[in-house]
C-alpha cells in the first residue's frame, strides 16, 4: 500500500504545493519564505520519518500568519488523503519530549473528530522575527483539516526556541505512531462504529 499525497493550494495570500510519504525515511525539502518554520517542518518530518516536500509562497511582507496557518491546512489535508481508508492504522498516538529545559507533551486521536487543546504559555513569545503564537495557528490548521484530535502541552520551559521544537518532535513522534499500520490489525478499522 503507498501511502503519498500531493496538494496543491492557491488562494489570493498564498500558493502552496506539498508532497507526503508517510511510510518514507524523514527527508524533507521544505522552503516556507519563513526560515524557523522551514526548521520545525524538517524536523517534523525527520522525527516522523516522513518525506516532506512544501514550496510556500505567501504575503510574508504583510505577516507570517497566512503562510504558517495555509502550510498546516494544506499538510492536515495531505495527511487524511494520504491515509485513505485509515485500515490498520493504530489512530492514537502520543509522546512526551525534553527539549534542555522544556518538557512537552502530544496526544492525537486520528479519528475524524477535529478537536483542539493547546497550552503553551511561552513569556518570550518572539524567535528572531517569529512569534511562537504561530506554533499554535499551524496546529489548529492541521488539527482541523486532518479530522484529528490532538492535545499539546508544555508542562515548561521558556526558551521560545526550545519550546517551539520540543513540541514540533512531541508531534512528529505521535504522529508517526497514530499513522503506523498494526500488524495485528491489518485491514481493520479501529473503531466500533466500523467509520473514521
Amino acid at each position: 500500500m503507498i501511502r503519498t499525497a500531493s496538494i496543491e493550494r492557491n488562494t489570493a495570500e498564498t500558493q502552496i504545493c506539498l508532497s507526503l510519504n508517510l511510510d518514507g525515511t524523514g527527508k524533507a525539502d521544505v522552503a516556507t519564505g519563513i526560515p524557523f518554520f522551514d526548521h520545525m517542518l524538517t524536523l517534523l518530518a525527520r522525527h516522523g520519518l516522513f518525506d516532506l516536500t512544501v514550496r510556500a509562497k505567501g504575503d510574508t511582507d504583510v505577516d507570517y500568519h497566512h503562510t504558517v496557518e495555509d502550510v498546516g491546512i494544506v499538510l492536515g489535508n495531505a495527511l487524511r488523503q494520504a491515509l485513505g481508508d485509515k485500515l490498520g492504522i493504530r489512530r492514537y498516538g502520543f509522546f512526551i519530549a525534553p527539549m534542555d529545559e522544556c518538557l512537552a507533551r502530544v496526544a492525537l486521536d486520528i479519528g475524524g473528530r477535529p478537536y483542539f487543546v493547546y497550552e503553551v504559555a511561552a513569556a518570550n513569545p518572539m524567535i528572531r522575527d517569529f512569534n511562537i503564537c504561530l506554533v499554535r495557528e499551524f496546529f489548529l490548521a492541521v488539527s482541523n483539516s486532518l479530522g484529528a484530535n490532538l492535545h499539546i502541552k508544555l508542562e515548561y520551559g521558556e526558551e521560545p526556541h526550545h519550546i517551539a521544537e520540543a513540541i514540533f518532535k512531541c508531534f512528529s513522534k505521535a504522529l508517526m505512531s497514530a499513522c503506523e499500520i498494526n500488524p495485528r490489525a491489518t485491514g481493520i478499522l479501529p473503531s466500533t462504529k466500523e467509520v473514521l
